[in-house]
């Protein structure tokens, strides 16, 4: 792999990182504040996140494998010059995803009550849909702009767009459930109330939705002049094709790659319909409920219903949490279609396979130590981020052991999108999802374990995705994996990390008193020990470190302060 291309491909990793980071952070802010917000709390949580599971569903049914499915058509096309070629997709996308997207919008938006009676069994609920509903129409727009973009190895459509749009989200949110919560429209009732407050929340994201799309359409026109003069200037034949066979063509490569994202918003509905079904049956049997004794002894339909929606907000908070690290991962996922799709176009496989070993290798160093660090301080973040209701810490604790698993699938599936294999992720997941279930089933209903459940069942549903993908993608791309290269030094690395960044938090604790300082410091010193520990272990070579964002400067800085053999 020369110089440059390691270059451009972790310059793209970089940019999307950067907006990802963002991303999250500001999503993580906004949701505090109304995890927090008094009349919001598990509640709205609850009807935040069993409205967003459907909204997600979808959602990934209708673009979320356009990004992908865009970028890796046009970046085989623009691989060989045919730029031409690689416009007429993105036309043809426009004009298709506009058609699905008023469908999408339209058919949550009048069905939301329908959807959240007799799917999610929460009535309540369909506010939060209805709020969403016509976000799904700019997304599919703005998708098959930053596809089309990605495609063209242009990662800043992607990344400004994603930057804006949350920030615009997490502003909006702010303001709109800050006025819900001082004026409260429902007073007598606490339960609609919180569900109001949730709809307010994510009609913020629909209008958010909206400024994004109006950007990213300003992006493009600011740079068609520049690509009708690529396009004119290209001396590769374009064949034409009809309109219809254009939408087919793009159909059967978007739908493949949906069909993980549908999956997995299927999965997290999973969670929400086998927690309103089986809570009950958990109550009957004494289950360690939330509230009063007469509620627990002698639930009413209604008490049910409150206990199904509090567990739910209870579990969304860790979701939360856990979607921050994966979201830094997923950089990975993104370039790697398109720069693997290029590379083959070109004939060179031994590149695709380095893209990929790399990727591997970077997504292990990233979440092991995230995944420690969560069952490491766990309880003391719950308290810092939920001052108000810090119950649940322990689902963290437990979800945290999947995170290495989700994010490898990340890797895996951009990597088998990239190589055509776009069926092999979607089955995997499937497999997961399907013994997800079964085990939600039987593991909330019983009263000694309830919720946990849930996280327990995502475990086993991401173990068996991994392993049916990469099996798959082991088969297919030679690939070199050496067992204490990419297992055992990282694991290593993150054991004696997470150690250090517990009884960093305990002592600071025992000096300071301040949970917050404590966590900070203990997290800091947490990330310091890591990257120490990286290179003492050789985890990384130099050919490695060089390849990643300033990779020169510091591969110097490390062997000036001989924490690196030659």
């Amino acid at each position: 792999m020369n110089n440059n291309k390691k270059t451009t491909f972790m310059g793209n990793v970089l940019i999307i990182l950067f907006s990802q980071i963002v991303v999250k952070l500001l999503g993580v802010v906004y949701t505090l504040f109304t995890t927090n917000t008094q009349g919001f709390g598990n509640e709205g949580s609850g009807y935040n996140s069993a409205g967003f599971q459907i909204y997600t569903l979808l959602l990934a049914i209708s673009s979320v494998g356009i990004p992908n499915a865009i970028s890796k058509m046009t970046s085989a096309k623009n691989a060989v010059g045919d730029y031409k070629g690689a416009h007429k997709i993105y036309k043809s996308a426009l004009i298709l995803f506009s058609i699905i997207g008023v469908l999408a919008s339209s058919i949550l938006f009048f069905g939301s009550e329908i959807i959240a009676d007799n799917i999610i069994k929460m009535h309540n609920a369909k506010y939060v849909l209805m709020a969403l509903a016509p976000s799904i129409y700019f997304v599919c727009l703005s998708s098959v702009i930053r596809g089309y973009f990605v495609g063209m190895q242009n990662m800043k459509a992607t990344s400004n767009s994603q930057i804006l749009e949350q920030i615009f989200k997490c502003v909006f949110t702010i303001g709109i459930v800050y006025f819900m919560s001082v004026h409260t429209f429902f007073p007598n009732d606490k339960d609609l109330n919180a569900a109001m407050m949730a709809a307010g929340a994510n009609f913020a994201a629909t209008i958010s939705a909206v400024l994004s799309t109006i950007y990213i359409v300003i992006f493009y026109l600011k740079r068609r002049k520049g690509i009708y003069e690529k396009i004119n200037s290209s001396t590769v034949e374009t064949k034409s094709v009809p309109v219809l066979k254009m939408f087919k063509s793009i159909l059967l490569i978007s739908i493949p790659i949906s069909l993980g994202s549908i999956i997995a918003a299927v999965n997290r509905i999973v969670d929400t319909a086998t927690i309103t079904r089986g809570i009950e049956i958990a109550f009957s049997q004494m289950i360690p409920a939330h509230g009063s004794v007469g509620a627990i002894i002698n639930p009413t339909l209604e008490q049910l219903g409150e206990e199904a929606v509090r567990l739910a907000g209870v579990l969304s908070k860790s979701d939360t949490l856990i979607n921050l690290p994966i979201s830094l991962n997923i950089s990975f996922a993104t370039v790697l279609v398109p720069s693997i799709s290029a590379a083959l176009a070109r004939g060179e496989k031994k590149e695709a396979s380095r893209f990929v070993s790399y990727s591997l290798l970077i997504s292990l160093l990233i979440i092991m130590p995230c995944a420690v660090g969560f069952i490491a301080l766990g309880q003391p973040i719950y308290q810092m981020l939920y001052p108000n209701v810090p119950d649940g810490y322990q689902l963290l604790q437990l979800s945290a052991l999947s995170l290495v698993f989700i994010a490898l699938n990340q890797t895996i599936s951009g990597s088998l999108q990239g190589i055509g294999k776009i069926y092999v992720p979607a089955t995997g997941l499937l497999l997961g999802c399907i013994t997800k279930f079964i085990l939600n089933t039987i593991l909330i209903r019983q009263p000694s374990i309830n919720i946990y459940g849930a996280p327990i069942g995502s475990i086993i549903c991401q173990i068996i995705s991994f392993s049916y993908s990469f099996t798959i993608l082991s088969k297919t791309v030679s690939l070199s994996l050496n067992l204490k290269k990419y297992i055992l030094k990282p694991l290593l690395c993150s054991v004696i990390m997470g150690i250090s960044a517990y009884f960093v938090h305990k002592i600071t604790m025992i000096i300071t008193g301040v949970n917050i300082i404590s966590v900070i410091f203990a997290i800091i010193v947490a990330v310091i020990i890591y990257a120490i520990m990286i290179f003492i272990t050789n985890s990384l070579s130099k050919d490695e470190i060089e390849m990643l964002p300033m990779g020169n400067k510091l591969y110097s800085l490390v062997k000036k302060f001989n924490l690196i053999k030659e």
